[in-house]
């Protein structure tokens, strides 16, 4: 029988004790790290060029020639499923399942509609269900659900005041064409967050009343997958930090410092104890449901990760059938939540079971089941995805060096057309990783850089205790020195006359942004790691500036004496983390 080659994926040699035994041989470290998971969908060849990769690649190829690949055969495509017409027979009444539902709600608050409905068979795939919204000529289409216990959902964000009709359809005759009505009154908070539509505000935020949004994110992956009292901590950590959005992923991870297996899944398991990606686990969906709410209730965005390759139990490597169902039910179950973004990936391109066209394929499905048009973006490890994608609403990424990211913002922003979000810059922390032991002067240094140029940085962290609780994955405490310093950033941000910052042409060692307005009217200059005693500046004709030193580490602002107008020397105290800030007071 053939053996393996170049072209062969490593999962497949894996599988094959003698191709393990192969692979063990060669790549002993590999194939018993954290890592090993992420490379079963990469092919032989493509194993052979990674950088941490080092053997004999002529004395690996010819060992795995020798072993009989045959065990290792393609399966078959799962096939999808169709929800079943004759779920119900003639003899169920059209419409008669029991509704309940509130008569008003909030705008941009949550409805929700039960229906006690059937629960035999597997009603996650023998039924379809859906209800149209109706106001005037407007109509909004929502996918609905089931939640167990032969409760069927359907929730509706509605963006507007006013009296909404509904009807349902569904397979299931006793859910067909119930309809009712809901009141929708003042609104409660500020609506979902979108790219800011008015003019000259395309790079930047703002929630569907108008306010201003500012992402000024960090990352915790696995937070709720942990004990309950390490997620309590977490959200008591977030109430006292600055933070307004927050990346965490729908499935468990599998990782470094992360290892534990969480106390529940997304879907039910088999009998032979495997995950039945056919019959989804409610009380694991309503859990997540409630940590939304929990941020929500903190002014918390929570940027949902679809997908990661940090997976020991399957979920990155399903069939594309077994994708596209979990992505519709996870977007029916959470469009409502204002509060929710969407991130198809973190690291997409290490999930080498997925193509470009699976990406694309899985945005349709996003889209398809979300009526609210929440924001949605993929992140890379290291090739950019194409962000001129029209689904993509904006551009998550990652370092692209260990040295330099947030430098390269105002570039991407001009390549991409659209708000950019460096959602990995690194790690403040002290593990043995490069990705995760910078310092929090260079973190804040980051936040600083990106911003000026008119992005937004993420923050994470990785200071290792004897309780492997970093928060980058499992949540907990904060101990390091940016979070501070980055509340510090917000504040300035928020000082501005529009609430963001926008770069303007600056020197060829000094950036500088504006607030976008246009009339010159709010002018900082930022220097980094230099450590100028002054800087010569001109300023533009015709006004008169109040002058702040701020010291980006320190938190201080210094107001100087006089204002000043056209050429004027800047005097600094020579040390790093400055930047300089020009009020205008007088025209």
């Amino acid at each position: 029988m053939p053996g393996f080659d170049r072209d062969s994926l490593v999962g497949d040699v894996l599988d094959v004790p003698e191709g393990r035994s192969v692979l063990q041989r060669h790549l002993a470290g590999l194939v018993n790290s954290p890592l090993a998971g992420q490379l079963r969908f990469v092919t032989v060849d493509r194993l052979l060029g990674l950088p941490m990769v080092r053997c004999d690649a002529d004395a690996l190829l010819a060992d795995l020639a020798g072993v009989d690949g045959a065990a290792a055969a393609p399966k078959e495509p799962e096939p999808r499923i169709v929800p079943r017409s004759d779920y119900e027979d003639d003899s169920v009444a059209r419409g008669s399942a029991a509704a309940s539902y509130p008569g008003s709600v909030a705008r941009y608050g949550r409805f929700e509609l039960v229906l006690a409905g059937p629960s035999h068979g597997n009603p996650f795939t023998d039924v379809e269900l859906s209800a149209t919204f109706a106001q005037g000529d407007a109509a909004v289409t929502c996918g609905g659900f089931y939640d167990g216990d032969g409760r069927h959902v359907v929730r509706f964000l509605p963006l507007t005041e006013g009296e909404w009709r509904f009807v349902t359809t569904s397979t299931a005759r006793s859910l067909d064409g119930i309809e009712g009505t809901v009141v929708v009154g003042a609104a409660a908070g500020h609506g979902p967050v979108r790219v800011d539509g008015r003019p000259g505000a395309s790079y930047h935020f703002a929630h569907a009343d108008g306010t201003r949004h500012v992402p000024l994110g960090t990352t915790c992956y696995a937070w709720t997958h942990q004990p309950e009292h390490l997620q309590r901590a977490t959200l008591a950590t977030l109430a006292a930090a600055p933070f307004t959005k927050l990346r965490l992923c729908v499935f468990p991870k599998s990782y470094l410092f992360n290892t534990n297996d969480p106390d529940r899944y997304p879907y039910e398991r088999a009998a032979d104890g495997s995950f039945d990606h056919t019959r989804f686990d409610p009380d694991y969906w309503r859990h997540l449901e409630g940590r939304i709410d929990d941020l929500a209730a903190l002014g918390i965005e929570a940027d949902l990760i679809l997908f990661h390759a940090y997976d020991r139990w399957g979920f990155s490597a399903m069939s594309a059938a077994a994708d596209d169902r979990y992505v519709a039910y996870a977007v029916r179950r959470l469009q409502a939540f204002p509060n929710v973004w969407w991130a198809l990936a973190n690291e997409y391109d290490l999930v080498w079971s997925k193509t470009t066209d699976d990406w694309e394929r899985i945005a349709g499905v996003v889209g398809a089941n979300d009526p609210v048009g929440h924001l949605t973006s993929i992140h890379n490890c290291f090739g950019h995805y194409d962000h001129t994608r029209p689904w993509v609403t904006h551009a998550s990424v990652q370092r692209v060096d260990v040295y330099r990211t947030a430098e390269n913002v105002t570039e991407w922003r001009r390549e991409w057309g659209k708000p950019v979000v460096v959602d990995e810059c690194a790690y403040e922390g002290n593990i043995d990783q490069g990705w995760g032991n910078i310092t929090g002067e260079e973190m804040t240094r980051r936040f600083w850089e990106g911003a000026v140029r008119g992005g937004y940085v993420g923050h994470g962290e990785t200071y290792l205790n004897d309780r492997e609780e970093l928060w980058w994955s499992k949540g907990g405490e904060l101990v390091g020195s940016s979070p501070a310093r980055i509340a510090f950033l917000q504040r300035v941000t928020e000082e501005s006359p529009t609430g963001y910052l926008e770069p303007r042409p600056g020197e060829w060692d000094v950036p500088w942004c504006d607030s976008g307005s246009g009339a010159d009217d709010y002018l900082i200059c930022y220097f980094g790691f230099n450590q100028p005693s002054f800087r010569d500046v001109h300023l533009p004709e015709g006004r008169r500036y109040d002058v702040d030193i701020l010291d980006t580490w320190n938190m201080t602002v210094e107001r100087l004496p006089q204002r000043v107008e056209n050429a004027v020397r800047v005097p600094l105290p020579a040390r790093p983390f400055m930047a300089v800030r020009f009020v205008v007071a007088e025209r």
